[in-house]
């Protein structure tokens, strides 16, 4: 018998951030995937501290809080007080070991398939700027257009930031729409 995931899987994707050259989770999108209040969460990771040491887990600093604040607009923590952590994929991992109902165990199961789905996406990636290095080397210069435009085309998209606030047309186009 099949069973359907407690979440979706893109959902989980795009909570994981690269944070000190690792991909992490923050415990505030982890305890709303676990569907309990981050101050539980943390409460379960602080009665087995010694289940995560740093590379599993670190509290984010300052000025990570302030970027992530400033990519995100409003705070995806809710406003807290508290410096938020982040979970490695180890530290994920971990909390299995201490998070035991059945929703905790389906979510880590999908949360481990996200990270495995995004290591085999950055190795084709890899993989396939060294096949088209290789192309390349073997073809003569006509061609370095053609592998320069390949290679935008693989360079993943700028996030969108939107304008914030009320954005004024000008008066040209005001008078177009009948402003």
């Amino acid at each position: 018998m099949a069973r359907t995931s407690p979440l979706p899987s893109e959902r989980i994707e795009r909570a994981i951030l690269v944070l000190r050259g690792q991909k992490v989770l923050l415990d505030a999108d982890l305890a709303a995937l676990y569907g309990v209040p981050t101050k539980v969460l943390l409460q379960a990771v602080k009665r087995s501290l010694e289940r995560f040491p740093v590379d599993f887990m670190f509290q984010l600093r300052k000025q990570e809080v302030a970027i992530l604040r400033s990519q995100f607009v409003t705070s995806s923590w809710g406003g807290r007080r508290s410096v938020p952590y982040a979970f490695t994929e180890q530290g994920v991992a971990m909390l299995s070991s201490v998070l035991k109902s059945p929703r905790a165990i389906a979510v880590n199961i999908e949360i481990m398939r996200a990270f495995v789905r995004l290591r085999l996406i950055l190795a084709s990636n890899k993989q396939l700027a060294r096949r088209l290095d290789e192309l390349e080397a073997k073809t003569d210069s006509r061609f370095r257009q053609v592998f320069e435009a390949i290679r935008q085309l693989m360079v993943p998209p700028e996030p969108k930031k939107r304008p914030i606030g009320f954005v004024t047309l000008p008066a040209k186009s005001r008078m177009a729409r009948g402003g």
